[in-house]
């Protein structure tokens, strides 16, 4: 199932518009924002999703490339945790079977 809530980047796929247009119309109050955590920007998907449909939107046809490093970057924003964990399994692996 669908998160309700969309990244600036999301919002700006959906509306085929900037990520700078979206934070416009944020800043406008024509879309309402909302502050997770006090640092993460989202916007109820709902709400996106009217505007579309409204046509108060003109698509400027933009491209939003999902780089190497913004997937390197959440890679270990999402797996950070798991990433610990093993590398502690590993450690304390290393310390039963190589202690002399």
């Amino acid at each position: 199932m669908a998160s309700p809530y969309v990244t600036v980047r999301e919002a700006a796929q959906i509306l085929g518009i900037s990520e700078g247009k979206v934070m416009t119309l944020v800043q406008d109050k024509k879309l309402v924002s909302y502050r997770i955590a006090d640092q993460y920007l989202r916007l109820k998907r709902t709400e996106v999703d009217a505007m579309k449909s409204s046509g108060d939107v003109v698509s400027e046809n933009i491209r939003h490339p999902y780089t190497l490093q913004e997937r390197i970057r959440d890679f270990f924003s999402y797996n950070d945790f798991y990433i610990l964990s093993f590398v502690i399994i590993l450690g304390l692996l290393a310390i039963v079977f190589f202690r002399r």
